[in-house]
C-alpha cells in the first residue's frame, strides 16, 4: 500500500518504514506527526480524493534535522566587472513513515456501487428525454 500525501507544500509518495527527507517540520527528535492530507491511496484499489481522501492519515517519527549540502549561486557579467556570489543551504527534517491508518475496505464497496447507481439515472433521463 502507499499514498500521495502533502508534506510542507510538497507531495511525496509514501510507503509503510519509508525514510525520507522534507522540510523543516516542527518538533523534536523522536517527536510523531500525522500528516492528513492525503491525496491518494492505492490498497488494492485506487482511491482519489478531491481534493484529499477523507478519514485517513499518514503517521510518522521525527528522525533528525540537518542542513542539506550547500548550493552556491554565482553570477557574473563578463567584461563589466560584475559579479555576485550567494549560498544557500537548506534546512530539512528527516521522518520515517510509521503508517498510513484509517483505509476502510467498505468503503471501497460503497465507492463501486455509486456509479452504478448514476447509470440508471441516467437511463431514466434518456429513455424520458425521448418520449
Amino acid at each position: 500500500m502507499f499514498a500521495i500525501v502533502e508534506i510542507a507544500g510538497l507531495q511525496y509518495k509514501v510507503e509503510q518504514d519509508q525514510r525520507l527527507f522534507v522540510h523543516r517540520l516542527k518538533g523534536d527528535i523522536g517527536a510523531k506527526v500525522s500528516f492528513d492530507k492525503v491525496l491518494l491511496t492505492v490498497n488494492g484499489s485506487t482511491t482519489i480524493g478531491a481534493p484529499a481522501v477523507s478519514g485517513i492519515t499518514v503517521d510518522a517519527e521525527i528522525l533528525d534535522h540537518i542542513k542539506a549540502d550547500k548550493v552556491i549561486v554565482f553570477k557574473k557579467k563578463r567584461r563589466k566587472g560584475y559579479e555576485k556570489k550567494n549560498g544557500h543551504r537548506q534546512s530539512l527534517t528527516q521522518i520515517r513513515i510509521t503508517g498510513i491508518t484509517g483505509f476502510d475496505p467498505q468503503e471501497k464497496k460503497t465507492a463501486a456501487k455509486k456509479p452504478a447507481k448514476t447509470a440508471k439515472v441516467e437511463e431514466t433521463a434518456a429513455e424520458i428525454a425521448e418520449n
